[in-house]
């Protein structure tokens, strides 16, 4: 028995001894150390010769051990130059330190090592002692990555971490400390920028084709030595370009799945081959741009990969081989790859064409030339409409409404901006002479938005057809006037002037023209009478909100409602009731509070059916005024009822101009409100109460310093001496009126030509000078 103890003993406190020694119970040495050419050669008097011999010794004890004759497979694979070392000659050291590192099994999830970082690789030992055990080594390269520490890290472990991303290893350290981690991050990461890139095969050899592709023997050679470049119905274990190690965590892409480029790279090469015996191609196509428009730097990958396929194939006009070449014509009417592998591609095209003349492979690659010359990168992935139409090397149908009922087909590719189609509708409606511009719109019966010029149409089809689907409100595309220059100068005959008739109707509508009741009862009644013509009892009437201001019928309405009952004649008005007592709280509060909640429910209930009700019988008195009205138009043509809405219309001296809601108005001078109308016009901005059809403050171009965005939902105008600030959700929309009409001003007055425009909406101030400054955002439609 006691012998029994004293070995017990003697066990303990051999753990204890190297718990101590792992978990740093006794730090004998410096828990950080920085190191550089400087320090070593000037501390204590040491030399380098002396901190070498600092460093453990490398063994071949143990299972983890590396001896120097057999370097580990990551650093023979990845450092192909590198002088020969002895046993002590080792790197010089950077720094060392105590940190711990995150283990996987086991009830312990982080172990402290001795780490050394020198110019090659990141290693840790199991003590500071010489010779002691090597437990680890991470090659460093430029593709190695490092992830700093962060804030969210040290909340939930107590701990700053870095994490350092190999070919092979990942090491999560961490640290108490964090300078201490800064410190060892800037070092690995400096380590990492001194590091020559590395070259993969597929550069190597594509370098090759581009120094030899006016010899076609020396290139046919390579391909044929060369299976990398070709065919091949094997998987893939490794991209075909240099990719960073590490993985997504840290990205903004991060919660859609996606793992390491690297990994992403080797999958997206197995969704190709997919493509060979896919019933339906369409989704896979799609999930591939999807991805190569999330993570960029697999554009290129993805093209390299698609040569690749299509490069030697052995049944080249089999319908699964042409499923690269649909993939690929995707690809280029979506994306552009880098310089070198465009260089790459455009050789590739031309080797098939003159090694397959005449044939479906022919057609495509012409078809991928012709892409790649107008090709910008999409903001959207093709829906599946137009991934069919490109892979039948076709143009995709485009509906394009206008106002009214009418609407006009035109054919577009993957390339055609708004502009293009704004041209293309002018020259079929015959108003290439017009003084005023135009713009396409994305619009349903609620809302519309201006869409920029060099908007891509297909992208904006996209994002319409993503939309949930509302048959009260379908989304669609209009063509429409926008900048309304010279309203006196359009034909009554003309499609302009309907154009003018439907939008001012649109205004009248949503309430944005104003007037009395009596104009707008009889601005109803000219409308049925232009679009229906004489009254008749047969004829089918539309409802009211299409043809007078919901708004107003419901302000009645609520007026109405909250004005105080009238009392009975002789009947004197309460002199003031004694206060209700209130019921103590005890056993019946519960049940009295249930009672009260449930009459104050069914209060609620009545007072919205009172409300209906009453908005039922306002609209149908609004109805039969109007109906009445219509009716002594009888004999009034399209024509004269549509003259005489606009003569009403123009009544209003801000006829013609665009409004926008403001929330909230202050100027420099002290003078604030609320819920403004901010209305552009072609010679002044203006400010009107809503509702009311005097202007509160005009403000001709002529005195505009600048104007421009001020904050995230702030417009700023500097007139004079004068700041005005708005607060709108419209800026965009804002910024593009005033930027076009500015743009007219300025060829009127002969101080320039077009004006500069960019996309987007930046947060700075456009100043109005003699040599203007490009604008901020682009025209909607075209240069004026």
């Amino acid at each position: 028995m006691p012998l029994q103890g004293f070995c017990w003993f003697l066990c303990c406190r051999q753990g204890f001894n190297l718990l101590g020694r792992d978990y740093g119970e006794k730090e004998e040495e410096e828990s950080f150390e920085l190191r550089n050419k400087d320090d070593l050669t000037s501390t204590n008097g040491r030399g380098p010769h002396e901190v070498i011999h600092a460093q453990p010794a490398r063994t071949s004890n143990g299972t983890n051990g590396h001896s120097v004759s057999e370097l580990p497979e990551e650093m023979k694979s990845l450092i192909i130059e590198k002088s020969k070392m002895g046993l002590d000659e080792d790197p010089e050291l950077l720094v060392k330190g105590w940190l711990f590192r995150e283990v996987h099994g086991g009830w312990i999830k982080q172990r402290r090592y001795w780490f050394v970082l020198s110019q090659d690789s990141l290693d840790y030992y199991s003590s500071t002692e010489k010779g002691a055990r090597r437990l680890g080594t991470l090659v460093l390269t430029n593709l190695c990555s490092v992830i700093w520490p962060d804030k969210k890290t040290y909340k939930e472990t107590g701990y700053w971490s870095i994490t350092v991303y190999g070919r092979k290893h990942c090491y999560r350290l961490y640290t108490k400390h964090f300078n201490e981690a800064v410190h060892w991050a800037c070092a690995v990461q400096k380590v990492i920028d001194t590091k020559a890139p590395v070259e993969t095969p597929t550069q190597l050899l594509i370098r090759d084709i581009e120094e030899n592709k006016f010899n076609p023997e020396v290139v046919e050679n390579i391909y044929q030595h060369n299976p990398i470049l070709k065919y091949t119905q094997s998987p893939l274990y490794a991209p075909l370009l240099p990719f960073s190690f590490g993985s997504l965590e840290h990205t903004y892409h991060s919660g859609k799945g996606y793992a390491s480029v690297r990994e992403e790279a080797v999958k997206l090469f197995n969704c190709l081959q997919q493509l060979e015996s896919a019933r339906e191609p369409v989704p896979i196509i799609q999930g591939v741009l999807q991805t190569c428009l999330d993570l960029r730097p697999l554009r290129d990958e993805v093209y390299c990969q698609l040569v690749k396929q299509t490069s030697g194939t052995p049944a080249p006009q089999t319908l699964a081989h042409l499923r690269y070449w649909q993939l690929l014509t995707c690809m280029s009417c979506t994306f552009l790859p880098g310089p070198a592998v465009l260089k790459y591609l455009r050789f590739h095209l031309k080797r098939i064409q003159s090694q397959s003349p005449e044939s479906e492979m022919d057609n495509y690659a012409s078809f991928i030339v012709e892409a790649l010359e107008k090709t910008r990168c999409r903001e959207r992935v093709p829906s599946w409409e137009e991934i069919q139409v490109l892979m039948g090397r076709q143009e995709m149908p485009c509906a394009v409404h206008y106002p009214g009922p009418g609407s006009c087909q035109l054919y577009i590719s993957s390339h055609t901006t708004a502009s293009e189609v704004v041209r293309r509708m002018q020259e079929k409606l015959g108003l290439q002479e017009s003084s005023n511009t135009f713009s396409l719109f994305e619009q349903n019966s609620l809302w519309e938005r201006p869409i920029a010029g060099s908007t891509i149409i297909a992208d904006i089809l996209t994002s319409l057809s993503a939309k949930e689907p509302d048959q009260e409100s379908q989304w669609k595309l209009c063509f429409k006037l926008y900048c309304l220059l010279d309203a006196d100068s359009i034909s009554e005959d003309s499609i302009e002037y309907f154009f003018l008739f439907e939008q001012c109707h649109e205004m009248v509508v949503r309430g944005q023209l104003p007037a009395c009741e009596e104009d707008l009862q009889a601005l109803a009644a000219l409308r049925l009478q232009s679009v229906i013509g004489d009254f008749s009892t047969l004829s089918p009437c539309p409802p009211l909100d299409e043809l007078f201001p919901g708004d107003m019928v419901e302000a009645r309405v609520l007026m109405s409602l909250s004005a105080p009952p009238a009392l009975p004649p002789g009947q004197p008005p309460a002199q003031g009731c004694p206060q209700a007592q209130r019921f103590p709280g005890g056993l019946l509060a519960g049940a009295l509070w249930s009672h009260t909640a449930t009459t104050a429910h069914k209060q609620r209930v009545e007072q919205d059916l009172r409300l209906r009700s009453r908005l039922k019988e306002e609209a149908a008195a609004i109805m039969s005024s109007v109906v009445e009205r219509w009716k002594g138009l009888a004999g009034y043509s399209r024509g004269d009822s549509m003259a005489a809405y606009l003569n009403i219309a123009r009544q209003w001296s801000g006829f013609g101009c665009t409004l926008y809601e403001v929330d909230f108005y202050i100027s420099s001078t002290g003078s604030f409100s609320q819920k403004l109308w901010l209305g552009v016009a072609a010679t002044s901005v203006s400010l009107y109460k809503q509702g009311e059809a005097e202007a509160l403050e005009s403000f001709p171009y002529g005195q505009i310093c600048s104007y421009g965005v001020s904050d995230s939902n702030t417009f700023k105008i500097t007139a004079g001496d004068r700041d005005l600030l708005f607060e709108t959700t419209k800026l965009t929309e804002i910024m593009q009126l005033m930027n076009a009409y500015f743009s007219v001003l300025r060829r009127r007055r002969g101080k320039g030509d077009d004006v500069g425009i960019t996309e987007g909406t930046e947060v700075a101030f456009r100043h109005l000078t003699a040599t203007p400054a490009p604008t901020l955002v682009e025209l909607p439609s075209h240069p004026v």
